[in-house]
């Protein structure tokens, strides 16, 4: 049986004079690889972290998400919505492996091949390495062969530009296929949530719900000014996603800068309470850092006050943290170091990894000072 393919609009990308852009997004990656290598665990509801009350999701299989399980969500709750999920310890070795296995395929087709993490990437074919008539030709060439080679499945969205394509490929998952030409993005953009946009996150979604938006359509209908006043520079950012305007390149090999995790309490809280949620926030980001072999050097707490003021804190230890545990410790002591905010609430925290570097930089400092 063939996987679903959608197709908007009427005019090849092939003959367009835009770029042709595939975002491919493996299903469940994480999980999947699990029910692929234990027969056993096929049709069943997988959830691949560790248990523990501090653990997080780190990949939830198809047959569990029903039950409302999602990567990121405390393991504790995950085991509550879905008693009868099977718990898999995660193997980023493996993951890794396959991830590399998925890359060459798309290698196949082009060298501009841009990873966001193991499991996803962007491509561009507006020139494609075997002459393939159109990039939708490309993005089933490469679903098909994660499919035969890898005994995988991929979702894949085709678009002129980044944007697109990644919600594109969002439309028909699992194993999916949609293509959005520029003829129809004023169709398709207009109906879809607000928060569909990149960088719309709980915080900027409420903002913009009082002010009267929830789709893409009443987004359009403020004005560039009007944005810019709500949201700084990010309101012309929006003005142009909500347009589907979006001139980001695919950037080969980007190399990793930073990973962080962030939430926005219910109600504004004062730094003493912001223990639990600073634990929490810790192991997402440590959780985040395990898509990539570069290692984090600084450990960064962000704090943000009930009249959104923005209070940064960051540690960068002699050797780089190599737990969560380590993680956690130094993202509280950080908290520490916000003297003369006592009485100060906040309404966010966020923990952050950042300064990444290569394996083998610190592979070479090790062994220079063994010498």
């Amino acid at each position: 049986m063939e996987s679903p393919i959608c197709i908007v609009g009427a005019t090849d990308l092939s003959l367009s004079p835009v770029r042709k852009i595939i975002h491919v997004d493996m299903d469940a990656f994480y999980a999947s690889v699990e029910q692929r290598d234990d027969p056993s665990l096929r049709g069943r509801p997988v959830v691949v972290a560790w248990r523990g009350n501090r653990s997080v999701v780190c990949a939830a299989s198809y047959e569990a998400r029903p039950f409302g399980v999602r990567s990121a969500m405390p393991a504790v709750r995950a085991e509550r919505l879905c008693p009868e999920a099977v718990f898999v310890p995660p193997d980023f070795t493996r993951y890794r492996t396959v991830s590399r296995q998925v890359r060459e395929i798309m290698h196949r087709h082009t060298d501009l091949v841009e990873p966001l993490s193991l499991d996803e990437a962007y491509l561009d074919v507006t020139v494609n390495k075997l002459g393939l008539p159109s990039a939708t030709d490309v993005a089933k060439a490469i679903r098909e062969a994660i499919r035969e080679e890898l005994q995988l499945t991929a979702s894949a969205g085709v678009a002129p530009n980044k944007f697109l394509a990644k919600l594109a490929s969002d439309m028909r998952k699992p194993d999916g296929l949609f293509v959005i030409r520029p003829a129809d993005i004023d169709t398709v953009l207009p109906p879809m949530p607000a928060a569909r946009i990149p960088g719309i996150g709980k915080v900027t979604d409420k903002r913009l719900e009082q002010i009267g938006v929830r789709n893409i359509a009443q987004l359009r209908e403020l004005t560039q000014g009007q944005l810019a006043q709500q949201f700084g520079r990010y309101g012309q950012r929006l003005y142009e996603l909500a347009r589907g305007i979006d001139e980001e390149p695919v950037v080969p090999d980007r190399p990793l800068q930073q990973v962080s995790a962030e939430d926005t309490f219910e109600r504004d809280v004062p730094l003493a309470e912001t223990e639990a949620a600073i634990r929490r926030l810790a192991e997402k980001a440590w959780a985040g850092t395990r898509k990539t072999q570069r290692i984090a050097r600084t450990v960064v707490l962000k704090l943000k006050t009930a009249d959104f003021r923005i209070l940064t804190r960051s540690l960068t230890p002699p050797s780089p943290p190599s737990s969560v545990e380590e993680v956690t410790s130094i993202a509280l002591s950080l908290r520490e170091r916000v003297s003369g905010e006592e009485k100060t609430l906040y309404r966010l925290v966020g923990v952050g990894l950042s300064n990444f570097r290569e394996q083998n930089s610190f592979d070479q400092q090790a062994a220079f000072v063994l010498e």
